[in-house]
């Protein structure tokens, strides 16, 4: 059991090595495991191959519009087991595009024991993090300063499924299986599995998601991985669909 937080690594540096295509394979094949080990179904496109996605043609330009699918990153860290994390995005609107009215999204997140993912906030998204069942979530949380570069060191007020409480800048606010936190924007937060109690089923339900800019990292961060293609990939990840899929392309 963590009796203390756990320490964010610093900024990562030049040289840090590539995540291999060989572990995000298996990343992901462990992931549907757990992912149906806590009885949950992921939609049909999360199952579909490389061979698969070759196929695909427009009518199903909602998912790689949208980046829909599979997003596993290590933050740009190098060591995914301490600091990363592994989405699944089922639904999502569209910013860019008018004609998408869709205003929500749902996300699945699969946290490690232990495994961090960094201070940052969103500029404009709203969210509500949910742990789904597993072990025990690990949420930090502190204000913003103004500017948005820095941690306030003031109380932060949060709702916990629906009660208000005050939360100090150096507590921990531990979600059992069942609970959920909401989370506004300019809130910063990082989040991990409690050691000892197992992998948590996470669950995001929010407005729409934007990774491209609405994400404020505290630090150099990376967002997307840089992936060494040791071998092909089983699954495509959300960060692939322009490289593999040609009509994502036009």
């Amino acid at each position: 059991m963590s009796e203390r937080p756990i320490e964010q690594p610093t900024s990562p540096e030049t040289g840090i090595p590539k995540i291999k295509r060989s572990e995000i394979n298996a990343i992901i094949s462990e992931d549907m495991r757990f992912i149906e080990s806590m009885g949950f179904q992921l939609p049909p496109f999360a199952y579909w191959t490389y061979e698969d996605w070759k196929q695909v043609g427009p009518e199903s330009s909602e998912i790689w519009q949208n980046r829909l699918g599979w997003d596993i990153t290590d933050f740009g860290f190098g060591d995914i087991e301490k600091c990363g994390l592994s989405l699944f995005t089922i639904r999502n609107g569209n910013l860019k595009n008018p004609e998408d009215k869709k205003s929500f999204a749902e996300k699945v997140l699969l946290i490690g024991e232990g495994q961090i993912t960094p201070w940052h906030f969103h500029w404009q998204k709203m969210e509500d993090i949910i742990n789904g069942g597993g072990g025990r979530l690990v949420i930090e949380l502190a204000n913003s300063t103004e500017d948005g570069k820095l941690l306030a060191d003031t109380p932060v007020m949060v709702s916990i499924d629906g009660t208000v409480r005050q939360v100090e800048r150096s507590d921990r606010v531990i979600l059992l299986p069942g609970q959920s936190i909401t989370l506004p924007p300019m809130l910063y937060h990082k989040f991990y599995g409690m050691p000892g109690y197992g992998r948590v089923f996470g669950r995001e339900v929010s407005a729409v998601n934007d990774d491209e800019t609405d994400n404020r990292f505290l630090g150099e961060v990376g967002r997307f991985p840089e992936i060494e293609e040791d071998v092909l990939p089983m699954h495509l990840l959300c960060s692939d669909y322009e490289k593999y899929i040609p009509v994502a392309r036009n």
